[in-house]
């Protein structure tokens, strides 16, 4: 263990820019889109969140393993993010919760890291360059052969992932004799999510994310919830045919993340790749319809175009902007029960600030005022 603590990696960027540090996790090699991270805590939540599959994780948070790994503190069955970067990884841990410390975690799902890395300059350069695919070795220390390697991680843009993390099979969540009925479009869904519906008495079914409205209806379902997940929603037509169906029905509709750019691009409001996206606990976003503003959790690389719903206010209403760059936070689509956010809340991990959203679906379900 003493060995592999003071093991020598590499993490090169696609401009060019080279970090150097000591392996984390498994020996090997690892590639995918680079971000980074503000939350202070949650690192496992943030690991098995499908949001992040194909994505290369800087954690701003100066500690990462202090307070050991847990199985029941997932999101997923099995860490998502594509490898790690960070200042500190603590193979010691001294919570007597933990099951076992972050280094035995990584090396049992073969999660390839890098840690000793000056993440405050790498967050700036990221802040600064943008997001950009880079990739980390601990067996590959030839700068040279790392750039020929660096060429085969594909381009997240166009890049469509929610397919490859979405359940394989149905499976229900909740009390089969509720009274409400959920159908889930699983495009990586978060398992604090569907706990969310669940502890509000609602019956969940999830769907593979390429089901059509046919399968769907046979739940008879009171209301459709479109997930978060992995990649660019550009080319993900069969989900944005399906909800177009679904919106055709009339049932009320709630999308998270993804869900929401699936929905905006529903009603056809194009989505864009963002420099550098949002990730973290503290997010700051003011909900235009009440005046009341929410410390929110959020992971996205791509977003709905500010302009474009302002031309298409006949379409969509914004119910949600972040006071840090006016981006779109939450949209109602005009005469239908539908509604959606880009941020997380559920917030596993972060503060619970916009829970409420889960009851305004419920009340949306039962036909209730607000």
């Amino acid at each position: 263990m003493g060995e592999l603590q003071s093991a020598p990696a590499l993490l090169l960027l696609e401009d060019g820019t080279l970090f150097r540090g000591k392996a984390a996790g498994k020996i090997g090699t690892t590639g995918g889109e680079i971000c980074f991270n503000t939350g202070m805590t949650g690192y496992q939540e943030i690991f098995t969140d499908p949001s992040y599959f194909g994505q290369l994780l800087v954690t701003t948070n100066a500690h990462i393993g202090n307070y050991g790994t847990k199985k029941t503190e997932t999101e997923s069955h099995s860490i998502k993010i594509a490898g790690l970067i960070c200042k500190n990884f603590t193979w010691q841990y001294s919570r007597q919760r933990a099951d076992e410390s972050i280094q035995d975690y990584f090396e049992e799902e073969g999660l390839v890291g890098i840690s000793d890395v000056d993440t405050r300059a790498l967050v700036r350069h990221i802040r600064s360059k943008g997001a950009m695919n880079a990739i980390i070795s601990s067996e590959i220390l030839d700068v040279e052969a790392l750039k020929q390697k660096l060429k085969e991680v594909p381009d997240m843009n166009g890049l469509e992932l929610a397919s490859k993390v979405s359940t394989k099979e149905v499976y229900t969540m909740g009390d089969p004799h509720a009274s409400l009925r959920i159908a889930v479009l699983d495009y990586g869904v978060k398992r604090n999510i569907l706990e969310c519906f669940a502890e509000r008495g609602c019956y969940l079914k999830v769907f593979p994310a390429k089901t059509e409205l046919k399968t769907l209806k046979e739940f008879v379902p009171h209301g459709y919830f479109l997930s978060n997940g992995p990649g660019d929603p550009a080319p993900m037509d069969y989900a944005v045919n399906t909800i177009k169906s679904i919106l055709e029905e009339d049932h009320p509709v709630f999308g998270i993340c993804l869900g929401h750019q699936l929905l905006a691009r529903a009603v056809d409001l194009p989505t864009y790749k963002m420099h550098h996206g949002h990730r973290g606990i503290n997010h700051p976003v003011k909900n235009l319809v009440n005046g009341k503003c929410e410390i929110t959790s959020q992971n996205h690389g791509f977003g709905v175009d500010h302009e474009v719903i302002k031309k298409n206010s006949d379409k969509v209403t914004i119910t949600h902007v972040n006071l840090n760059d006016d981006t779109i936070e939450g949209i109602q689509i005009v005469g239908k029960k539908a509604f959606s956010v880009q941020y997380h809340p559920e917030a596993s991990p972060g503060p619970h600030d916009a829970r409420y959203l889960f009851d305004e679906f419920i009340r949306l379900m039962k036909n209730e005022p607000s």
